[in-house]
């Protein structure tokens, strides 16, 4: 490493920037690792990581940092991104199938809808009513969508607007389909972490005439701070062909309508 290179590295900006980087390609790394990595003190290492923390980047643990979403915390919009694309891919694809020209669709601040949006040019004339703002620059571009975007309170970690403005401008709306994601399923209920977003998803599922829920394997069989709804609110849950057998015997014996991709 050459010395212009070793004293842009230690400049905290561009030092942060490349711990976000890190953290979100391992999911998880330790204080210690990232000291000996950057060559700087365990103090100045914790210094960077509550800013990326309060920036909504990474949650800092006893001894580490972390892009991975737990039982308290969502992961960083970014982490989401990047987490298990060729399934969402796969259940957007599905998904799409159920879409005719002509409804009015509401999609909320998932990444796993926001690959659903990429598919919605050829389903025209369309409705698209949407809170999440990677969503609503990428809709706002097709031919013959009608966009309306539900405003609020700004949350960087998740990119989408959320709060009361937000829920009164979803009960306001009646629309044909509702297609969402959660964090985590289990015992026949679909959970959340943030209690913002609960009310949000809740506000959304009374909004709709039909609501399908969309996870990817990754999320059945864990919790979440939060429960959101039982999973018989929605009228179908599509999930993906790596969905652990015991997720999907417990939506058969009650009853839940279940799609494997």
């Amino acid at each position: 490493m050459t010395t212009s290179k070793s004293s842009e590295r230690n400049r905290p900006a561009q030092r942060q920037a490349e711990i976000a980087e890190l953290v979100l390609q391992r999911g998880s790394i330790s204080a210690n690792d990232l000291s000996e990595l950057f060559g700087v003190s365990l103090m100045t290492i914790h210094r960077d990581l509550d800013e990326l923390e309060r920036q909504g980047i990474v949650h800092k643990f006893r001894g580490g940092v972390s892009a991975q979403p737990s039982s308290v915390f969502e992961s960083n919009v970014t982490y989401r991104l990047r987490a298990a694309r060729e399934e969402k891919i796969a259940l957007a694809h599905r998904a799409r199938t159920l879409i005719e020209p002509g409804m009015a669709v509401m999609l909320d601040d998932s990444t796993t809808t926001l690959e659903l949006a990429r598919l919605l040019e050829d389903a025209a004339p369309l409705t698209v009513i949407t809170n999440f703002l990677e969503t609503i620059k990428l809709v706002a571009g097709m031919r013959g969508i009608r966009l309306i975007a539900l405003g609020g309170e700004y949350y960087p970690t998740h990119d989408s607007f959320l709060g009361v403005p937000c829920i009164e401008a979803i009960e306001a709306l009646r629309v044909d389909m509702l297609f969402a994601s959660v964090s985590a399923v289990s015992n026949n209920y679909a959970y959340h972490q943030e209690q913002e977003i609960v009310l949000v998803k809740r506000a959304m599922i009374r909004a709709a005439q039909r609501s399908v829920l969309a996870v990817d394997h990754s999320k059945l069989g864990r919790v979440a701070l939060h429960r959101l709804v039982p999973l018989s609110d929605f009228d179908l849950v599509l999930t993906d062909s790596r969905a652990p057998e015991d997720s999907l015997l417990e939506m058969r014996e009650n009853g839940i309508r279940y799609d494997v991709v």
